[in-house]
């Protein structure tokens, strides 16, 4: 097979490559009904109704950027906070000296 291999071209052995792709692809798919098939009929055979989501469904990438900052600290303006997550150590020092954070809002 290798000799077989090794004398076509390369458009020729992609076209191998692209079939067996497709040949493998259709192999898993039709076990794969097979099994959840089964599942479905042990499930039925004990009176549970079985919910099987079958499908190649890619999760979409999270779309969301960099948030603007929202606070800034007087004392060193490299120090920033978007207002999510945790409150900088800056700000609560800054919070708990009597100042409002909104007197840091950028």
């Amino acid at each position: 097979m290798s000799t077989d291999l090794e004398r076509l071209s390369a458009e020729e052995l992609a076209d191998v490559i692209a079939n067996a792709q497709r040949a493998l692809k259709e192999i898993q798919n039709s076990k794969r009904r097979g099994v959840i098939a089964q599942i479905k009929e042990l499930a039925a055979s004990i009176g549970v109704t079985v919910e099987i989501i079958d499908g190649e469904k890619s999760i979409a990438p999270k779309r969301g950027g960099k948030v603007a900052p929202k606070y800034r600290n007087p004392n060193d303006p490299e120090q920033t906070w978007t207002g999510r997550g945790m409150k900088p150590r800056w700000l609560q020092a800054l919070v708990d000296q009597g100042h409002d954070a909104n007197d840091f809002a950028i």
